[in-house]
């Protein structure tokens, strides 16, 4: 993310946002409406931007990250970037770097009572049907200059060697290979230790030119740099090599575990490289030293982000000539789209655009309209859980009013669970309403062995057509493997249909189960 957003709370802190609710007309909804489409939205923790509040007690900050998850599931999110080291510190207990300031206001301290803020997202995430990925920054270790108020045991004083200082942060080298192997340690405590998703990475590689600064890097460059005539070519093999290892290493830990990248929305200008974009402005390849292209080429990551942050009238960068040029680009992985809720609350003449509520979701049609996208990531939380300019109502009412499953990685997995066994549906009261138990036995093993991870339900009514392609008859969503299901919706005087599938971990879906008719008396 860049730098201006995390001015952004303290902008807010002087101009009250007013929840605006959008007149949303449900009628011109998509006909069809994908059964599968990430939904994702970031939960930033640095300088406290969306979670936690400040000064507030462990079972406040639980309390608020509990009503910020049901916000995102009521709204049709499906996944959440979750913030766990925004800094060279942790919001997690299960590793090495101290807990992070923006936890409990001073660096090394723990939550008082104790709990374990990643476990708990993750738990309260699965439970509600969300993935949870864990969101690192590979290469800040200072977000300012106040050196004195990092903790003793914080990298940057046990390793001072490791770092060069620009614009007045400590950032990682990344061409001492040391860094990179400490780097791929950090990530996979959480990846060994923690039932997340996926593992996340955002734009900041090496540093966003700051003018009059340089990055001192020549010492490393003259000791690990053989072999290349130019610092900069050698400053993406350094990233390369992280994005490599990292991602080779994620999977064979965990095979099952996603991994991404969230760019910066250009690669590359037309004017600077052949293959690059009809754009002008910052690029990840000149800049951040970042070829995130190469590594879908390669197959290092699973899926990319680019933060396509303009609107689709920008000269500069504009966001259909960039949702083009990503989707051209793909290689086969996952694209996802970084679209910019958040700029709805600027005040700036860039922003203006941002102010039509007709901006975002003409966006969400572009890319809908586009079939090598495959959904979405907002930035940030609490633009949506604000409801700023009154976008997640156009999500919750218009474009997620249907739940979807994330898309399906088949090159990580291919093999489906077999199908749920012995479906049971009956009438039961429930506080004095009828109510359908479902009950099912877990399917046999699937000829990889991968357990069962959770289902779907389904339910039709009366004559209706079976069709599970259709995301509208999605009942529920478990990311679970409990076998029954209490469906407190039907009314009276209806026949309901009801159908069960088993996922696995990677979101593939088993064959329907035999179709269970209930009548409603």
């Amino acid at each position: 993310m860049h730098l201006h957003k995390y001015i952004l709370p303290f902008i807010l802190s002087i101009f009250i946002i007013q929840k605006v609710h959008a007149q949303v007309d449900t009628t011109q909804r998509f006909t069809i409406s994908p059964k599968r489409e990430f939904r994702g939205v970031w939960i930033a923790t640095v300088e406290n931007i969306d979670w936690p509040k400040k000064n507030k007690t462990a079972d406040e900050q639980k309390e608020q990250l509990v009503d910020i998850l049901d916000d995102h599931q009521e709204t049709g999110i499906n996944a959440v970037f979750f913030q766990v080291r925004p800094a060279a510190d942790a919001f997690y207990a299960k590793g090495t770097e101290p807990w992070s300031k923006w936890l409990n206001g001073k660096q090394g301290v723990a939550p008082d009572p104790f709990y374990d803020p990643l476990e708990f997202a993750i738990t309260e995430a699965h439970k509600r049907g969300i993935e949870l990925h864990a969101w690192f920054n590979p290469y800040r270790a200072t977000n300012d200059n106040k050196y004195y108020a990092l903790s003793p045991n914080h990298i940057t004083n046990l390793k001072p060697e490791w770092f060069f200082t620009y614009g007045g942060q400590k950032l990682f080298n990344p061409g001492i290979p040391e860094v990179r192997e400490y780097i791929i340690h950090v990530i996979l405590n959480v990846v060994d230790n923690y039932d997340v998703d996926g593992i996340h990475m955002d734009d900041y590689f090496y540093p966003y030119q700051i003018a009059g600064q340089t990055i001192h890097d020549e010492d490393a460059f003259a000791k690990y740099g053989a072999g290349y005539d130019d610092i900069k070519d050698w400053r993406r093999h350094n990233v390369d090599t992280l994005i490599q290892a990292l991602g080779d290493s994620i999977h064979k830990h965990k095979p099952h575990m996603k991994f991404g990248v969230s760019p910066f929305g250009i690669w590359a200008n037309q004017h600077q490289n052949p293959e690059g974009s009809n754009t002008s402005g910052g690029s990840s390849y000149y800049e951040n030293y970042a070829d995130a292209r190469k590594w879908m080429q390669k197959g290092w990551v699973d899926y990319v982000v680019p933060q396509i942050y303009w609107p689709r009238n920008s000269h500069a960068a504009n966001f259909d000539t960039l949702l083009n040029w990503w989707s051209n680009n793909t290689f086969n992985r996952h694209l996802y789209i970084g679209q910019a809720v958040y700029r709805i609350a600027e005040h700036s003449k860039a922003s203006i655009a941002f102010k039509n509520p007709s901006e975002l979701p003409n966006q969400m049609r572009d890319l809908r309209n586009n079939p090598r996208v495959q959904g979405s990531v907002f930035f940030s939380s609490n633009s949506l859980t604000d409801n700023f300019g009154g976008f997640a109502d156009s999500l919750k009412y218009n474009f997620y009013k249907y739940p979807a499953l994330p898309p399906a990685m088949l090159w990580l997995d291919s093999v489906p669970p077999n199908v749920p066994q012995n479906v049971v549906a009956r009438l039961v009261n429930n506080n004095g309403n009828e109510a359908v138990s479902l009950t099912w036995q877990t399917p046999l093993p699937a000829t990889d062995k991968e357990p069962v991870y959770g289902y779907v339900i389904y339910r039709f009514e009366g004559s209706e057509k079976i069709d599970i392609n259709k995301p509208d008859h999605i009942l529920h969503i478990a990311y679970d493997n409990s076998v029954n299901y209490q469906d407190k919706t039907v009314q009276h005087g209806k026949t309901y249909l009801y159908i069960v599938t088993a996922l696995d971990r990677l979101k593939n879906e088993s064959d329907r189960s035999p179709t269970i008719a209930v009548i409603v008396p």
